[in-house]
């Protein structure tokens, strides 16, 4: 992914472990990726999943793919390689909020199967769930709540993920949300089952 560039940085390990931070908040700390094309759901899904767990007593963070590049982000742009640096940063951002007992909720595009894997693979297995939010393109273009795809067809934005960049579909993700049939809360419910069946929440 990205070299260390830094010497002479040494690893200090923490007093107060994860488990310690778990048991304090009384909940696990994981990463809940929701991934899909721009006008998925993905931001509407990731906040009722937050808002739902905090009404559960739970304490969840979404990290929004816009939110970050107001201030963490704002340097990298939308080629290839931002793209790739972008999920990088915001998989560290996850893991940390993991590691500190919280629920990580992220809401990007994350187009490539590569470094959505990444970001699975910092954290231990049965921590990380992907729930791709799958609707089709059409139903994408017509909600087109930020007019996106309007410019990216008149050729005002390049590089737009499902017009002229790709997006590689989850292989297989802990939760499919098809966002284009079911409601809001259908979707949320189907995120929030899987965390009862791996007992990140109580039944």
């Amino acid at each position: 992914m990205t070299k260390q560039k830094a010497t002479n940085v040494v690893w200090h390990e923490h007093k107060v472990s994860k488990e310690d931070r778990e048991a304090l908040l009384k909940q696990k700390g994981v990463i809940i990726w929701t991934t899909g094309l721009s006008g998925s759901g993905k931001s509407t899904i990731a906040n009722e999943i937050a808002y739902r767990l905090h009404q559960m007593g739970k304490l969840a963070y979404v990290l929004d793919g816009d939110n970050i590049r107001h201030g963490l982000n704002k340097n990298l742009g939308f080629s290839p390689e931002d793209r790739n640096e972008n999920i990088r940063r915001i998989s560290e951002v996850a893991k940390l909020f993991s590691d500190s007992g919280v629920i990580a909720i992220t809401a990007f595009i994350s187009p490539y199967r590569k470094f959505r894997n990444f970001c699975r693979e910092l954290v231990e297995p049965g921590h990380f769930f992907e729930v791709f939010c799958r609707a089709s393109l059409d139903t994408c273009e017509q909600r087109d709540p930020k007019g996106m795809y309007k410019k990216a067809r008149e050729g005002i934005i390049k590089d737009f993920t499902g017009i002229d960049a790709p997006y590689e579909e989850p292989d297989n993700p802990e939760v499919i949300v098809d966002t284009d049939k079911e409601t809001v809360e259908e979707s949320v419910d189907k995120v929030l089952d899987v965390l009862k069946k791996f007992k990140i929440i109580d039944a």
